[in-house]
């Protein structure tokens, strides 16, 4: 690709879409093109050691600020990622959107001051907001999507056929089969639902729907080995192009601290990455069971303490990134209990954020507990390790599905629901320690069954580092997306040029 060909690459304001489409960035740097990631002040900070390392590996992609116009809504300053709503006033999150929405005018403003229009616009399908801009400017637009195929199939079943409309309440809890899908599947539409599908949200989701069915085709973060009959399944449901170039992690597969680099949480880590690589180093290979819930997903103090006491009853080795832990509840907990002291010899507790890529990657990690995001579960599969699924909100109870019912790579923790559906006498808690204990044990299982998910998972692996070598299935897809945004984008500038806009 000629070296002046620039996509610009606009992400929603969330760890786990800025994450895969910085690396979307990066595999178009390394097609020839230029890429520049756009973002807010908060984030760039966040997200600047990622793409500072794409630039050290002698890509060309870069970085570039619009403001975030939050205060104006009533979002505090400096409240720019979604992680950060945690912490918030709980009725600030429709506030936050609205904002998201009103950065169409910086963006416009940005894209009207390069030297040169940018060629193409890889819009996260969360910022439907981008369409007019381009529109008005003469550029193309791609919608990528960060969760998996098989989540935007069934959810677009499910709205095809008003499932959404047929239970409210408790009913959302009711099981029923996806309509007209490549494997059967039994869900409810309390934790099968787009990111839009909430009360007050109705016209975002009429935004996002009609910006993906104008797009001149998406991309998703996936592979065509494991998914391509739900890939195939969506794109023809929407009449659109669709190209599977994942996983956008595979990049980072390799370990070491500029992997951690490149695959950024946008946090530093909390720990030495040195200290947890040797203690890593002295066990046994696939022995060690790595937690983390990324950086959205927050547990309930009572169920982490639950958690807790099933990791130490299990006996297993552990690193885990208990983020839960920096204040509250649980660091209260922790440090009157004496819990560190009691699991010292065996466990890592890591209070903040740790070096994934690195501990993923290691030989003595056996099994990941994650909250089974879909940039986690890609993880899990791009390493090779068998995952304990926790969802808790939006696409993660399909990745769950997706990776113990269709992949056999998972094991489920006996979690059924997000927690706004629990009663109140629960307290957060889904699973007792003594079902984490139960659920830990057959996830790093040594016996035959633990085995062959270990080789399936392994398999998995191999097939996704294939699939994004050259001559590998999502390698060829991007070699096809970025062919076709090259004529688009012709067009259009023949467009622009009688019709300046």
């Amino acid at each position: 690709m000629a070296a002046e060909f620039h996509f610009l690459v606009v992400p929603l304001i969330a760890q786990g879409h800025i994450i895969p489409m910085v690396e979307v960035a990066r595999l178009l740097a390394a097609r020839g093109a230029r890429a520049t990631v756009v973002t807010t002040p908060v984030n760039a900070a966040r997200n600047g050691a990622a793409v500072e390392a794409a630039r050290r590996d002698g890509l060309a992609v870069d970085l570039a600020e619009v403001a975030f116009p939050g205060p104006e809504f009533g979002v505090p300053e400096g409240l720019e990622n979604m992680d950060q709503l945690a912490d918030a006033d709980p009725g600030m999150y429709l506030p936050l959107q609205r904002a998201i929405w009103a950065m169409a005018p910086p963006l416009e403003r940005l894209v009207r001051a390069l030297p040169r229009r940018p060629d193409c616009l890889v819009a996260d399908y969360c910022n439907p907001w981008t369409a007019p801009v381009c529109d008005r400017l003469g550029i193309a637009r791609v919608v990528m999507h960060c969760p998996s195929a098989y989540f935007l199939l069934a959810t677009h079943n499910l709205s095809k056929h008003g499932m959404y409309g047929l239970a409210a309440g408790d009913g959302e809890l009711e099981p029923f089969v996806v309509p007209d899908f490549p494997v059967r599947a039994v869900v409810d539409t309390a934790t099968f639902r787009r990111f839009f599908q909430w009360p007050g949200l109705e016209e975002e989701e009429r935004d996002a729907v009609e910006a993906e069915r104008t797009a001149d085709g998406f991309v998703i973060n996936t592979f065509r080995d494991i998914e391509g009959a739900f890939v195939d399944g969506y794109a023809a449901a929407l009449g659109r192009r669709a190209w599977a170039i994942g996983p956008t992690c595979a990049a980072a597969a390799g370990g070491g601290t500029d992997a951690d680099a490149r695959a950024s949480r946008g946090n530093r880590a909390d720990v030495d990455a040195g200290r947890i690589l040797s203690w890593l180093d002295a066990r046994p290979p696939a022995s060690v069971l790595y937690i983390s819930f990324g950086s959205i997903s927050h547990l309930a103090a009572k169920q982490v303490i639950e958690l807790a006491r099933g990791i130490e009853a299990s006996g297993r080795p552990f690193v885990w990134a208990i983020k839960e832990a920096a204040a509250g509840a649980v660091r209260e907990w922790l440090d009157g209990e004496g819990y560190e002291e009691r699991v010292k010899d065996r466990g890592v507790l890591v209070r903040g954020w740790a070096p994934q890529v690195s501990i993923l990657s290691h030989p003595a990690t056996g099994g990941f507990l994650t909250h089974c995001g879909w940039n986690a579960a890609l993880e899990a599969i791009a390493h090779g390790v068998p995952a304990l699924t926790w969802p808790t909100i939006l696409d993660q109870f399909s990745s769950e599905r997706l990776l113990v019912d269709v992949l056999g790579v998972g094991v489920r923790s006996g979690v059924t629901a997000p927690p706004m559906y629990l009663p109140a006498e629960a307290e957060g808690v889904q699973v007792t320690a003594a079902g984490v204990e139960k659920a830990v044990a057959e996830l790093m299982d040594g016996g035959a069954d633990g085995a062959a998910r270990r080789a399936r998972a392994r398999e998995l692996a191999a097939t996704a580092r294939a699939a994004v070598e050259e001559g590998g299935s999502s390698h060829a897809d991007l070699t096809d997306m970025i062919r076709h945004v090259a004529e688009v984008a012709r067009t259009k500038r023949q467009e622009r040029e009688v019709r300046p806009t």
